[in-house]
């Protein structure tokens, strides 16, 4: 397989899906959102751009299986999987709010090989393959050289649905804010993750997250130089709904985070 063709080849596809999602922008109304849960929104912008991807992404490569958010298509590969999420920060699309991306990643028998994240409203497509680090647009990029959190500007998210632990996760942020430049939450873990990979972040950590939210971005972040892992240490991020990520302050935010975890 020729992984830099079907990565431009991904690229190209990730502009004309994106296209079609800022075209919806300019006309979209509260009147075309659907609910899927507590607060858990979702459009037909979603559901269209997830069946453009799919459609695409299967005719680059027909023997992948998808795991998807929107849950257009039910087929399983055998050593293949795309995983996608047509719209991250769908929340913000809805809102009006100019930070959401299109993430598509690669997997083969359980490793991440490719990983592309559009960010679509400053039209920069972070993309890495597997052993070639990451890049923004043509340009390469890599992790903050930072080495301590309190050199650091942190990203995470906030529990909208599942609030059973908000009370750990307040003493972590309590913790965190306390030390670093600032904690920022920008409503899409693809992007925080993409920031991470080029430096605008050191750290990054959420939980109650989906592979289709982190697949792509944790690639990029592990490409571009940084350490990804799960609350625990280990490397069940993207099927264990939570994720660290950073550069050299990594073993630092992970050991605030599990004081409280």
């Amino acid at each position: 397989m020729n992984l830099s063709a079907l990565r431009d080849q991904v690229i190209v596809l990730s502009h004309e899906v994106g296209d079609f999602i800022q075209k919806e922008a300019e006309t979209f109304s509260w009147k075309k959102i659907e609910y899927k849960g507590l607060n858990n929104l979702v459009s037909y912008v979603d559901k269209e751009a997830e069946k453009r991807l799919v459609s695409g992404l299967s005719a680059l490569l027909p023997e992948a299986g998808f795991i998807t958010e929107e849950d257009t298509i039910d087929k399983k590969g055998e050593a293949y999987h795309w995983i996608v999420d047509p719209l991250d920060g769908t929340t913000n699309f809805i809102h009006g709010l100019p930070v959401y991306s299109i993430s598509i990643a690669l997997e083969h028998h359980d490793e991440i090989i490719l990983g592309v994240v559009h960010e679509l409203n400053r039209n920069e497509v972070f993309h890495a393959i597997k052993g070639e680090g990451a890049f923004c647009n043509e340009h390469p990029i890599e992790v903050s050289k930072a080495e301590r959190i309190n050199q650091s500007l942190l990203a995470t998210g906030f529990p909208y649905f599942d609030f059973e632990k908000l009370d750990d996760y307040m003493e972590i942020l309590h913790d965190l804010l306390k030390s670093c430049h600032g904690l920022r939450r920008m409503g899409s873990a693809a992007v925080d993750l993409a920031y991470v990979a080029c430096g605008r972040f050191e750290g990054y950590f959420e939980y109650n997250l989906n592979p289709w939210d982190v697949a792509a971005g944790a690639f990029l972040v592990q490409q571009a130089g940084g350490t990804v892992s799960d609350f625990k240490g280990g490397n069940d991020y993207i099927h264990g709904r939570e994720i660290v990520a950073g550069c050299p302050i990594h073993k630092e935010m992970l050991n605030v985070i599990q004081k409280h975890w």
